[in-house]
């Protein structure tokens, strides 16, 4: 099995991004620890920063593990809040029976999903 040890995100506006994920990683788990300093935070294998002057933004897809639906709803509630942009709203999807998930495209475009499956 391969794991992924960190996913690292590059903003073009750093603090509005950085509102965006402690909003919608707060409302996966109100308790998650955010570590930050000046102009980066880290959560787990998730990491933020600024992009170099010059340089593109991240252009990725990230799925969150959700731990139930409500967590997918207050994850897409937070995301907008913080000035997330709706790219799929809470429900279920024909991914795979009981793929229940929201996607959200943070202040650079990311399509940020958080997912429970069903299945599990």
């Amino acid at each position: 099995m391969i794991e992924i040890d960190h996913v690292h995100i590059r903003a073009s506006d750093y603090p509005a991004s950085a509102a965006f994920y402690r909003a919608v990683l707060n409302a996966l788990d109100p308790g998650v620890q955010i570590a930050a300093g000046d102009g980066w935070m880290e959560c787990g294998a998730f990491y933020l920063d600024a992009v170099d002057p010059g340089a593109a933004p991240s252009r990725i897809h990230l799925c969150f593990a959700a731990p139930g639906r409500a967590a997918v709803v207050a994850f897409h509630e937070a995301g907008l809040a913080a000035g997330g942009r709706d790219n799929g709203p809470p429900g279920l999807r024909d991914y795979h029976p009981g793929y229940y998930a929201a996607f959200l495209l943070d202040p650079d475009g990311n399509n940020i999903e958080a997912k429970f499956d069903e299945r599990i």
